[in-house]
């Protein structure tokens, strides 16, 4: 039977700040987001570009909450493809965007398609840039798994984009830590970050402690992030100490061939068993 995946709207994460989420499902009953930001001040700033498999639904919810011409800002947290995999058509549609990198994103993906130089920033961890109404910070986030991350933490909300940190699935279209249930939250939360930096294994816990600290130190109100529900609250400190207590520690085993085979068959009724090496 075919899994029927909710469709999602925007969710209000704070004033003038929405998240963009789409879904994918990845079990029964289990999904896994795949967010982006959109930060709708006097300089509307769009949060990172969405996967292609969601193109014609991300652009429908932007779009319905901002006006294309009046987009000022794209900020990309790194190149994955779920974070860029609608910039070229969004840098068409937004005519008087800038777009927010750096030096090794441009040349990570000028290799597949060149990137317009003359409408680019290059900002990196520890500076940040004014958009109007407000300024943004930006800072290696928590966890990631690219060389090109970065955070961005708007001090007039005191929201931060957490990348691909505190990554977790969610039962369907529900964008609220409170709303995911305990055992799925608890589960999901240690495979999907140590999936996503299996180098949590070989870290210093203390060096590691005084990055995460100076991060949460921020005086974060919310926190939403691209794999995962919004912490506000107490889940706040919960999900830094969780990833805190990675450091040093094995990682978590990723499912292997069994997974594989069970998901051939069900997609495949019939097909013959794989031969074992």
């Amino acid at each position: 039977m075919e899994t029927v995946v909710p469709t999602t709207s925007p969710y209000r994460i704070a004033g003038d700040t929405w998240l963009i989420p789409n879904i994918v499902p990845v079990g029964p009953g289990a999904f896994l987001p795949v967010n982006s930001m959109l930060i709708r001040g006097s300089e509307p700033i769009v949060v990172d570009t969405g996967a292609p498999i969601h193109r014609d639904h991300w652009f429908e919810q932007v779009f319905s909450l901002v006006d294309p011409e009046d987009v000022r800002w794209i900020f990309l947290s790194h190149d994955d493809g779920d974070h860029i995999g609608n910039l070229h058509e969004l840098l068409e549609l937004c005519p008087a965007a800038t777009l927010v990198a750096n030096f090794f994103l441009t040349e990570r993906m000028s290799l597949e398609r060149p990137l317009p130089l003359g409408r680019m920033r290059w900002v990196g961890p520890g500076e940040s840039f004014d958009a109007g109404d407000r300024r943004l910070h930006l800072m290696v986030p928590p966890i990631f798994d690219g060389p090109t991350t970065r955070g961005l933490y708007d001090e007039t909300t005191a929201v931060l984009w957490a990348v691909d940190s505190f990554a977790a699935m969610t039962p369907g279209a529900v964008h609220d830590v409170a709303d995911v249930p305990r055992e799925m939250f608890d589960e999901s939360f240690r495979l999907l970050n140590s999936l996503v930096s299996p180098w949590h294994q070989w870290l210093d816990p203390v060096r590691y402690r005084a990055h995460t600290e100076a991060v949460e130190g921020l005086g974060l109100l919310a926190v939403a992030s691209a794999h995962g529900p919004v912490l506000t609250g107490g889940a706040i400190p919960d999900a830094f100490e969780r990833v805190r207590a990675m450091a040093g520690r094995p990682i978590v085993a990723p499912p292997g061939q069994p997974l594989l085979d069970e998901l051939v068959a069900a997609a495949l009724p019939g097909a013959p068993a794989p031969v074992a090496a």
